[in-house]
């Protein structure tokens, strides 16, 4: 049956809490005191971003509370994002590797459906202290044959994973790799070849950098037929063309540059049916969250009778959580 404004799972985003700290001994108050704060924002989903607590860092135990916390919350787990841990980093990828395996388990321990790893590395010092970190250079992809075909092999491995253990893999765009436009994340999706690993199309990372942009609904047009989870959020954007100088701040969802009541029906039409988690930078984030989650429930289709089109990708584990 599918899903309509009433029920289609949306999650709230951790990114705007403080990093955990699971070795201390009051580990699971911690965990159900930030849960029970989401859940008293109206969410009745999480998304687990790893900024704040690392699954795939966490024990049998610690997973264990953080799986009792969420129950006591009332709050259900349906996603982890894992950011900034690229697979093919230079010093660290191996590393990074080896950590997604382990978050792919942690997600299968927690009954997590989908897991969204990315290409994006660690904030420069002088991204993290600009007020907005987009605003500056940072890492970028280099233009290489083998690089690029690393990055295949190494999310095929977690593709594998994630088929023995019944989840889904999700690549989140990003910008500067090779998830940086629409058309090399669909090649490397394609590339991939992998139905466990579909596109996270985080397209608000993309409207935000100051330089030229695509168009968000070309973007969406490409990546939404691969699309098994989605980042969603917005900016206002002003450019000015006499000096090409572009300013992007975080809004509301219904008040940025891109349009989720067209994006929405868009979506639907390639078939989407899974998990999207809400982000926003900045401010209270938690209570944009709650504003944009309203927003979105009154531009999802409100009866289930609505006409799906066919999408690239099985998205069905994504909402069993």
């Amino acid at each position: 049956m599918p899903l309509t404004a009433h029920d289609w799972p949306i999650a709230a985003s951790v990114l705007n809490f403080a990093p955990a700290d699971p070795g201390r001994g009051d580990w699971p108050d911690q965990a159900e005191d930030v849960l029970t704060e989401v859940a008293d924002a109206g969410f009745d989903h999480v998304d687990l971003t790893d900024s704040w607590v690392r699954p795939g860092d966490l024990g049998p135990r610690q997973l264990d509370a953080l799986s009792q916390a969420a129950a006591s919350a009332g709050i259900a787990i349906p996603s982890i994002s894992a950011i900034r841990r690229s697979v093919i980093d230079a010093r660290d990828g191996l590393d990074n590797l080896a950590y997604s395996h382990r978050t792919l388990d942690a997600a299968a321990a927690l009954g997590v459906g989908v897991v969204s790893f990315g290409l994006h590395q660690a904030l420069t010092p002088a991204q993290r202290e600009a007020l907005w970190f987009w605003r500056v250079e940072g890492h970028r992809d280099p233009e290489d044959t083998e690089i690029f075909a690393l990055a295949v092999r190494r999310f095929q491995e977690l593709g594998r994973h994630a088929a023995d253990l019944g989840l889904l893999v999700s690549l989140e765009m990003y910008e500067h790799t090779y998830l940086g436009t629409s058309a090399s994340a669909v090649r490397l999706v394609e590339e991939i070849g992998m139905p466990e690993v579909g596109l996270n199309p985080d397209i608000g990372n993309l409207i935000r950098l100051p330089g030229p942009i695509e168009d968000w609904r070309e973007m969406l047009e490409r990546t939404l037929p691969y699309t098994n989870f989605w980042h969603a959020k917005n900016y206002s954007r002003d450019e000015d063309p006499a000096t090409g100088m572009a300013v992007a701040i975080p809004s509301t969802m219904e008040m940025g540059l891109i349009s989720y009541r067209e994006a929405v029906k868009l979506a639907l039409a390639h078939g989407f049916q899974g998990v999207i988690c809400l982000e926003n930078y900045g401010g209270d984030g938690l209570s944009v969250c709650a504003t944009n989650r309203e927003y979105l429930r009154r531009v999802l289709p409100r009866r289930a009778d609505y006409a799906l089109g066919v999408s690239r990708v099985d998205q069905q584990a994504l909402v069993a959580a």
